[in-house]
């Protein structure tokens, strides 16, 4: 029974692996992949490429739990054959149908399907839908070790989430978007993604009319979603002292109640049993802060679209807090100052222009004067710093941080950490003591929290 249960699942991986390299369907594994899924109980619906995950729960709602974390490696030593097949059809359904995109032009539903597909593909390893393509979610927990027999794709996750994105960007550029856009029904049924906002941004001076509106209320409905992330992670970051200068506001949220009782206790009544309150006492929940300045600096070539939606987001973020300065600046070959919009990132990014070549330069002919005192001043320079004039932009960004200002350069502030940084920078910011940080948001968060909250 063993090696019947093997080759069961070996049917349904050989017909995955046939499904995504040939894309010819091979008439004897598809019959005897049928065949798998009534002997163990699963619907044939697992085998139909049109059929999305979503349908399928929808129709067998048992499914979703199964699904969920069906990638992540189990523990314990024990194989169990016959949930190792069933793995293994759920498996196959996802994969074929996030990585078998096929070719040819895709239509607004289609594009809305293998969407919800990558989320259960992002279920399936542990995580939330949306975080490995680059929403701002935290990564979620997989477990290590390896029970069973379906591949163990939880360490990939890092590698994973660029190449749903690099799937995602190909699907909208072979969708005819401004058909779409123009469309309300059709409009309605996109799911807003970095490389649906990329696309949208990029052809926003195209667009007209019905179009413009739906691509602006696609864009305000991305930046809205990921301002709600980044805002928490803000916010779940390190705060300032608490400053006991300050008198505590008497209001009732602010009670310190464990104390008021420990303090009064010595008017306790044994014969009453009652507690006498002379006095209560409260909370101090005012933070030592002091005026900060920060200018960030964003490099908005094409390479570095998904730092410049996120970086403008999470300025308008730092620009809500109190005694904090905040100062903002695109550029390519030109520097533009976004620094009137801050506090809205969706005005900031209708008002950018993606693409172009890089000449950090002319960012720094304008960030430099906005640095009246470098102490209370952070730099953050957001760039994978492939520059036309490597030498003269450095010694500039030394002279900052030699002044007493805090010079921050960041390779990316993506959610999948994925990006390059030209090593001549890369040694020369190590040596200088300010070393790029590359990787998720939340170590820029981190970073700038730490400064700001001093």
């Amino acid at each position: 029974m063993t090696d019947a249960q093997e080759n069961r699942r070996q049917v349904l991986y050989w017909r995955l692996l046939s499904r995504l390299f040939d894309h010819e369907e091979q008439s004897t594994l598809e019959s005897a992949s049928l065949a798998v899924l009534q002997d163990i109980g699963l619907p044939p619906a697992l085998l139909d490429p049109q059929a999305g995950v979503d349908s399928i729960v929808q129709r067998h709602p048992e499914l979703a739990a199964e699904f969920d974390g069906v990638m992540v490696p189990a523990t314990g030593d024990e194989r169990d054959k016959a949930a190792e097949v069933r793995r293994a059809a759920l498996v196959s359904k996802v994969l074929l149908n996030v990585f078998g995109t096929g070719s040819g032009t895709v239509t607004a539903g289609q594009l809305s399907r293998w969407q919800a597909d990558a989320g259960w593909l992002e279920r399936a390893l542990g995580c939330q839908p949306g975080q490995l393509r680059g929403n701002g979610r935290q990564a979620g927990q997989t477990g290590t070790g390896m029970g069973s027999g379906t591949p163990d794709l939880s360490n990939l996750i890092p590698q994973i989430g660029p190449e749903l994105g690099a799937l995602e960007a190909d699907l909208v550029k072979r969708m005819h978007l401004r058909e779409v856009l123009a469309d309300p029904v059709l409009a309605a049924q996109l799911t807003p993604s970095m490389s649906l906002i990329e696309q949208l941004l990029r052809d926003k001076d195209n667009l007209s009319g019905v179009a413009l509106a739906n691509a602006k209320s696609l864009i305000r409905r991305f930046v809205d979603e990921v301002a709600e992330v980044l805002r928490t992670q803000v916010e779940k970051a390190s705060a300032g002292a608490l400053d006991r200068s300050v008198p505590p506001k008497r209001v009732f949220r602010n009670l310190d109640l464990d104390r008021t009782i420990w303090k009064n206790l010595t008017n306790w009544s044994p014969e009453e049993e009652r507690l006498y309150v002379d006095r209560l006492y409260y909370r101090h929940t005012a933070r030592k802060t002091t005026p900060q300045r920060l200018i960030a600096v964003v490099d908005q070539s094409g390479s570095m679209v998904d730092s410049m939606v996120n970086c403008t987001i999470l300025a308008s973020i730092f620009a809500g807090l109190p005694k904090v300065d905040v100062h903002l600046i695109a550029y390519d070959t030109r520097a533009l100052d976004l620094t009137p919009w801050v506090a809205d990132p969706f005005e900031t990014l209708l008002r950018t222009n993606l693409g172009g070549g890089t000449d950090g330069t002319v960012a720094m002919a304008l960030a430099q004067p906005k640095i009246a005192e470098p102490r209370n001043t952070v730099v953050v320079w957001i760039s994978d710093f492939y520059e036309w004039q490597c030498e003269p932009l450095f010694e500039q960004m030394a002279a900052i941080h030699r002044s007493g200002a805090k010079f921050i350069p960041v390779g990316s502030v993506t959610s999948s950490g994925r990006g390059s940084v030209n090593p001549w920078f890369r040694e020369r910011f190590k040596d200088l003591g300010t070393p790029v940080i590359s990787g998720h948001i939340r170590k820029l968060v981190h970073e700038l929290k730490t400064f700001l909250t001093i």
